[in-house]
């Protein structure tokens, strides 16, 4: 699995809104985005341009578990 190197901070949250994601708040460089959908999730997205392939990694593996998906059929819902 191959995750995209060119992702920011703002596509990302804009991609999970696909998963019911809302932003909850901001502080800073950081955004939390949350959802009700298959019970609560709360996820923080640097809001950063390219998010970091470590970071990115994380936080797409906890919105795929949350979501009972690998993180390749993730990527394939969210589009990147």
């Amino acid at each position: 699995m191959k995750l995209p190197r060119d992702v920011s901070g703002p596509e990302l949250v804009k991609a999970l809104r696909v998963l019911d994601y809302i932003v909850d708040r901001q502080r800073g460089s950081h955004v939390r985005v949350t959802t009700q959908r298959d019970g609560e999730h709360h996820e923080v997205v640097p809001h950063h341009h390219p998010i970091k392939v470590g970071t990115l990694s994380g936080i797409l593996k906890s919105v795929a578990a949350h979501h009972g998906l690998t993180v390749e059929e993730l990527l394939a819902k969210l589009g990147l």
